[in-house]
């Protein structure tokens, strides 16, 4: 009898430019881009994304975005809850603290197709990853990258995972901890 525990994983599919993109990038790249792509990752009841403040995670749907524009089942995983917390404080601490963000290398669309490779062994769809290269391989995009590469996309509504500091264990209540609310970023929920 095999008592594993699977759990579902989704990705959720935000269009930051609702629906913008779809109307202006003709005109202004030349090509057509059907959004421009914020992407989470839904585990244990949790929605966990990559921004400017590292990573975070809320209730799914819970940031400022409020419910995504798509949900794509990637799959289950037979990773423990408590394995993926200890594999997210250690991204935290170093592959995705915030000052680690980039708009085009390294962002929450990156974020994603990591942790979905560790959950599932399948990435994100390749439109979501091919996105920087598609604006980047325009001369509208070349000219501003610079301007671009400045900005740092923290969706407001989630709670930054710092390295451990802010993991709750959420499956013993005698370790449980409150987890600490960033100041700059409000939950909707």
């Amino acid at each position: 009898m095999d008592f594993t525990t699977r759990h579902n994983i989704q990705l959720y599919i935000y269009d930051l430019s609702r629906g913008m993109a779809r109307n202006l990038s003709p005109i202004m790249l030349g090509k057509q881009l059907d959004g421009i792509w914020h992407t989470a990752i839904v585990a244990y009841g949790e929605e966990f994304f990559f921004g400017g403040e590292g990573i975070s995670s809320c209730p799914p749907g819970g940031t400022m975005l409020g419910p995504p524009d798509t949900v794509v089942d990637l799959g289950e995983t037979e990773v423990t809850e408590d394995i993926f917390m200890e594999y997210l404080s250690s991204l935290g601490e170093s592959t995705y603290r915030g000052d680690r963000y980039r708009l085009f290398e390294h962002n929450c669309n990156t974020f994603s197709n990591e942790v979905a490779q560790f959950l599932t062994g399948r990435p994100i769809p390749s439109y979501i990853t091919d996105l920087p290269s598609e604006v980047l391989s325009t001369p509208f995009g070349q000219m501003l990258r610079p301007i671009l590469d400045s900005i740092h996309i923290a969706p407001p509504g989630g709670h930054v995972i710092n390295g451990g500091r802010n993991i709750t264990n959420r499956t013993d209540p005698d370790l449980r901890q409150e987890r600490l609310p960033l100041t700059a970023i409000h939950c909707s929920t």
